[in-house]
């Protein structure tokens, strides 16, 4: 299914900052992955900064403040975002239904999703809603419980959430390959 044109959706969102101001949930949680975000690598910082002369670049990004993955991942993406000074739309979930329904998860409602964009609104790339190593327990979760009504799914769904915390790890540890991800993907626009 192709995806429809975000040019319409420029402008209309949330500012990063916006967004942080309107965290209703998990605010304190957010802004401290944000403030204690550094570049690890000197190349990454060099590489998104590279990007600030490309005019033709718009993110826009699905989220919403009751989500832990929007609040480990988007602080990430909002520091990458600001480096590059690519402009970003920040539209809540439950506010664009529509859009969200293009960009699902394994069928499902899962953000953050950032949608990188050109100047014209033509969708080029996603990311999300969480890094590699985290959702892949979440794929073979659901291969493995393709019943959400079976007796044992929340059981098993509360271990595999067990086990995407520990793939997160502590403090910024995963912000570092948010990082790598991000860079990889726009590497080749």
């Amino acid at each position: 299914m192709s995806k429809s044109n975000l040019r319409s959706r420029f402008g209309t969102g949330l500012s990063p900052q916006g967004f942080i101001d309107s965290m209703q949930k998990n605010k304190e949680t957010f802004e401290t992955g944000y403030r204690d975000f550094t570049w690890k690598k000197e190349e990454d910082r060099l590489f998104f900064e590279g990007l600030r002369s490309r005019e033709d670049l718009r993110a826009v990004i699905l989220a919403a403040d009751w989500c832990g993955d929007v609040v480990r991942n988007v602080p990430v993406v909002f520091r990458v975002l600001e480096a590059a000074e690519i402009p970003v739309d920040v539209m809540i979930l439950e506010e664009n239904f529509d859009l969200m329904d293009e960009y699902l998860t394994m069928g499902g409602r899962s953000v953050p999703i950032v949608i990188f964009a050109d100047a014209e609104g033509e969708p080029l790339l996603q990311w999300g809603p969480r890094p590699e190593k985290v959702q892949e327990l979440m794929r073979k979760f659901k291969t493995e419980n393709p019943d959400r009504e079976a007796p044992d799914y929340a059981d098993n769904m509360k271990v595999v959430r067990e086990q995407m915390m520990e793939r997160y790890g502590e403090g910024t540890s995963i912000h570092e390959v948010i990082v790598h991800e991000l860079r990889t993907l726009l590497s080749g626009v």
